[in-house]
């Protein structure tokens, strides 16, 4: 019960979060942002919300059990994978989304955990797809949701990366 208790609270952080990426899009468009990679986000969603039916359900319907020498570890993955999540939002304030829209003109951002790594959310997303199922050891939720948001995020940040490039100057 606490488990699902717990994956239904990330479900409601997932929820938050798309109400701040609406908020953050329409401040976007409003300046001339430009989306990019628009395929690949239905894919996107779609797996993350597999992976918390699918955690919920391989602990329900595999009767996994709670083995808090792994739960508890994994649990304070979450945990922190939410913090780094919340900071990369904080940080990027109205330029942080869950699609990737770029308004021209504006600088990278290089401040907050953008001073350490080039995409600190997608490692808050790896650590979080991993440690979430594994708190009750849903490992086979674990290794598919990582496996095949490995793919997803190839695709992912090349979309990014190229839509990041600064505008060659033109003559």
């Amino acid at each position: 019960m606490w488990f699902t208790a717990l994956v239904v609270a990330v479900g409601l952080e997932r929820l938050a979060e798309l109400v701040v990426s609406k908020r953050h899009a329409a401040w976007a468009f409003s300046r001339g942002g430009v989306e990019y990679g628009r395929r690949h986000y239905g894919v996107m969603v779609v797996l993350h919300s597999a992976l918390l039916v699918g955690a919920v359900a391989e602990v329900w319907g595999l009767d996994r059990p709670f083995l808090p020498v792994l739960g508890w570890p994994m649990l304070a993955l979450v945990l922190a994978s939410q913090a780094l999540r919340w900071w990369c939002i904080r940080t990027l304030g109205p330029q942080w989304n869950t699609r990737v829209i770029v308004v021209p003109g504006l600088p990278l951002v290089s401040r907050g955990p953008y001073r350490v790594l080039r995409h600190p959310n997608y490692v808050a997303v790896v650590v979080e797809g991993l440690a979430l199922p594994l708190v009750h050891t849903a490992w086979v939720t674990a290794v598919l949701f990582t496996v095949l948001n490995a793919a997803l995020l190839t695709v992912r940040i090349q979309v990014e990366d190229r839509a990041l490039q600064p505008e060659p100057v033109r003559a």
